[in-house]
């Protein structure tokens, strides 16, 4: 089995607000974990997306606004937790670039499986609009581009960052042959992902749980909720959401989990990708903002992906 790493420099050049979470010692933390954990991994250059991929799920008007309105210096506002600064349209290019380069790997055999370590994240970006940290639903846009591209007729997207990749739901919601699972702090930001919204098509899952929530009962949620739904789908390509700040550690968010959470479930996902897909598995790094535990979990779930 060949495990790919997708990444390219152009996702650091997204440079923060000082203090603001969503840092580049994000990206350089878990590249070195991943370097000094001496995986068996091949490199892959993320290219950068084209603006139709984009129109894949978001409207041109949007898309416009954020391809056009990059600031020289400083930094523009999309939301207050949001902005470009000077190189945030090529990093956000090359993670969606990444997604695609990764579909494209696993449906041509070049490998089996692959891991997009890029940034900024995705999943809370809307259809219209930048939210949470997010520029362009990197996840979302790859799963419409295997349908598109590939002819599949069944692909999920699990997710497990502890907030609710609610543009991933808004765009799936109508689509059958689209499923989007999460598993997610309840009445937490952004809002969204109530254990009753189910979509338009009966494709949405959500296991929302409390905060202080640990292993055990996180574990259960998934093996009670999202793994017969997945079962059930039957999916020809899985897509991860990979965000890891439901660890105990991270400042975001109240959930007790560690690195072996993380290698647990994807295990299982690996298991399930298998049974239904070949094997297929192509993961996004969304959040996690620990360093330490950034970098640990990143190695448990890439080893999950490549030993499994």
């Amino acid at each position: 089995m060949t495990l790919a790493l997708i990444s390219h420099p152009d996702c650091l050049g997204h440079i923060e607000i000082p203090g603001h979470a969503e840092q580049r010692a994000r990206l350089t933390t878990v590249l070195e974990a991943l370097d000094a954990a001496r995986l068996n991994m091949v490199s892959v250059t993320a290219p950068l997306a084209k603006r139709e991929a984009l129109l894949l799920v978001h409207g041109a008007d949007y898309v416009d606004q954020v391809l056009n309105c990059e600031p020289d210096e400083g930094w523009h506002k999309l939301d207050p937790d949001t902005a470009l600064s000077p190189g945030s349209v090529n990093a956000a290019l090359r993670a969606v670039g990444a997604l695609i380069a990764g579909v494209d790997g696993v449906m041509a055999n070049t490998f089996e499986r692959a891991f997009c370590a890029v940034r900024p994240p995705g999943h809370h970006a809307r259809p219209e609009a930048a939210m949470g940290f997010c520029l362009f639903n990197s996840v979302a846009i790859a799963a419409k581009y295997a349908q598109q591209h590939y002819g599949l007729k069944r692909v999920a997207v699990v997710d497990f960052d502890v907030h609710h990749g609610n543009g991933t739901q808004e765009m799936f919601w109508d689509e059958a042959g689209l499923l989007y699972a999460s598993i997610h702090q309840a009445d937490f930001y952004p809002g969204t992902g109530q254990a009753h919204e189910h979509g338009g098509q009966g494709r949405i899952i959500n296991a929302p749980m409390p905060a202080g929530t640990g292993s055990t009962s996180w574990r259960q949620a998934y093996e009670n909720t999202i793994h017969p739904a997945l079962q059930s789908f039957s999916p020809e390509l899985l897509l991860l959401s990979a965000g890891f700040d439901g660890h105990t550690d991270d400042p975001l968010a109240q959930f007790n989990l560690c690195s072996d959470d993380f290698s647990w479930i994807t295990a299982k996902l690996v298991d399930l990708a298998r049974e239904t897909a070949n094997g297929r598995v192509v993961s996004a790094l969304e959040g996690g903002y620990d360093l330490s535990a950034l970098g640990q979990c990143s190695v448990a779930h890439v080893k999950a992906l490549d030993e499994r």
